[in-house]
């Protein structure tokens, strides 16, 4: 028997390897995009560690090429899922029982793998299915995914060592069960480091997991289900089935024995997930843990006193990067009206340099939207503003799905605060632009903070500190992620934990040991040394 109290040293954050011309990763990463863009993978489901196969095919296509298939894949019916929920079950017992650090080895060599053997092939999966740039995918996965994995064992041994006091004569303890029952994954096209986690941070804690992966985001999913069983992660406990949302959750929802839910993706589809839970609150063994992170329409307001350059700098990235694709990207700005010609011609002199196209061509900035629904929503909500008369287009404005899903990056200027593009998340390359008199900046934080259902991320740009610790006030709740001077995104793992409330979700802070203990069901036990042997107290006493 191993009885060695274990606790894992802090980690570091995985290096971010640049690809610079003339690098070996550079060249490492080239070869593999072109050998992985020549291959047609077929997809089964993988359900108590076996390969199943339906016949109820869909195709994965490059977003920036949608004419080029990287893969066809089954779809799980409602069979199929009630098999991956008995898989999960019969898988609990033995996985939740395992001595904690035999789980932290299989997530350690998870990420090892991913650090090294499938560095390339990882990264190249995001490109192609997901079009991402070189470093939007090396920051996603392999690096983001790799510090989940290892900063979930520190944190975890910090959850299990947090115990109790005990006075003289007891002993008291608390065990952190897993949930009793599965845990249903639904995981978000966007970032593939956060469909690792959904999965990992409940199996980590002893938890067994029903996975639904998203359709766009299925070939680099599907490599990271091969991984985690080529480290050694037991059958069952992750349950691999792509489908159709709307039969898996029917099903899903249904089972007594959904112990939790971990979610990305739209309000909407929370809401809708969380509604037919609560309508089958009845039927639980115990109330599920529900963890969510949902959707933004996060802001990058300015005062008088930022630089231009900084702010427009912020708009770019924070905006732009991955087309806009991020939970965290900037879509609405607040700029004082003495700054806002300055930063127009710096936004537009960095516009002039952007190229836009095949994610092959590591020239791109900016790449394919994720799929026609997204291309075509994205392009209703420019055209509402081109049609309008309080709005105008300074920027972009064009979009063509001919060959890919490219919408040019797009900066839209009102004169209505709440203009609809200044209060609905769009998800795409799409920022709106308000203008306001500078002596109105305590107003405008105030209407900043009310504008949208949201609470996701925000910035403020100033160089005055009071004019920072009045945002910082007014805006308490308006973001669960706060920049001070920086772009509303890239929060990076154990640096700040990420999530926001309001209509953005749980707030349960992904990359952090806050969510690592939603995860668990605590049981506190008191041993008493030497029990007492007379019920009576001191008070009884006649004097």
């Amino acid at each position: 028997m191993d009885n060695a109290i274990f606790s894992f040293p802090k980690p570091i954050n995985e290096p971010v390897k640049a690809y610079a011309p003339g690098s070996s990763e550079k060249s490492s990463l080239k070869k593999t995009l072109t050998q992985l863009s020549s291959e047609e993978w077929d997809i089964p489901l993988v359900i108590g560690g076996k390969e199943i196969r339906t016949g109820n095919t869909g195709k994965v296509v490059m977003p920036h090429d949608h004419h080029h298939v990287l893969a066809t894949y089954h779809k799980a019916g409602e069979k199929e899922v009630q098999m991956a929920i008995d898989a999960a079950m019969k898988a609990h017992k033995d996985w939740s029982e395992l001595p904690w650090v035999e789980r932290a080895s299989v997530m350690l060599r998870v990420a090892e793998l991913l650090s090294t053997k499938y560095r390339y092939l990882l990264n190249a999966s995001v490109m192609l299915g997901q079009s991402k740039n070189p470093f939007q995918a090396e920051i996603d996965a392999p690096c983001e995914l790799i510090d989940f994995l290892r900063f979930s064992t520190f944190y975890a041994s910090q959850v299990y060592a947090d115990q109790p006091y005990s006075e003289t004569g007891i002993l008291n303890r608390m065990e952190y069960r897993a949930l009793e029952g599965f845990v249903f994954s639904l995981t978000p096209f966007n970032f593939t480091s956060i469909a690792s986690n959904l999965n990992m941070a409940p199996a980590m804690m002893g938890n067994v997991a029903v996975w639904k992966p998203s359709t766009t985001a299925i070939h680099s999913n599907y490599l990271l289900m091969k991984v985690f069983q080529e480290a050694g992660l037991p059958d069952g406990v992750v349950n691999f089935i792509p489908g159709q949302g709307s039969v898996i959750g029917k099903v899903v929802t249904a089972s007594r024995d959904l112990g939790g839910f971990h979610f990305t993706g739209s309000t909407s589809t929370f809401n809708t997930l969380w509604r037919q839970i609560g309508e089958n609150l009845g039927n639980y063994k115990s109330y599920p843990k529900i963890v969510g992170e949902t959707g933004g329409k996060n802001f990058i307001f300015v005062h008088p006193s930022a630089p231009a350059l900084d702010v427009a700098t912020a708009i770019v990235r924070g905006a732009f990067e991955y087309q806009g694709q991020k939970c965290s990207a900037g879509s609405r700005a607040y700029i004082p009206a003495s700054l806002w010609k300055e930063v127009k011609d710096y936004v537009g002199d960095m516009l002039k340099e952007i190229k836009m196209g095949d994610v092959q061509d590591f020239t791109n900035f900016i790449n394919a939207v994720i799929d026609e629904a997204s291309f075509d929503n994205i392009m209703s909500y420019i055209n509402y503003a081109k049609q309008s008369p309080d709005a105008e287009i300074v920027f972009g404005g064009n979009g063509d799905k001919s060959v890919g899903y490219f919408v040019e990056p797009t900066v839209i200027q009102t004169t209505d605060p709440m203009f609809k593009s200044m209060v609905e998340e769009i998800f795409g390359p799409v920022i709106t632009i308000y203008v306001y008199d500078d002596a109105k900046y305590e107003e405008t934080l105030e209407l900043c903070d009310r504008t949208s259902p949201y609470g996701l991320t925000g910035s403020i740009f100033a160089r005055d500190r009071y004019a920072i610790d009045m945002a910082f006030n007014k805006l308490r709740y308006a973001a669960g992620n706060f920049y001070i001077n920086d772009k509303p995104t890239g929060a990076v793992i154990a640096q700040q934990p990420f999530g926001g409330s309001r209509a953005s979700g749980t707030n349960d802070k992904a990359g952090g040991p806050l969510n690592l203990i939603r995860w668990t069901n605590a049981r506190c036990i008191k041993e008493a040394l030497v029990p007492p042997t007379s019920y009576g107290y001191p008070f009884l006493g006649e004097k």
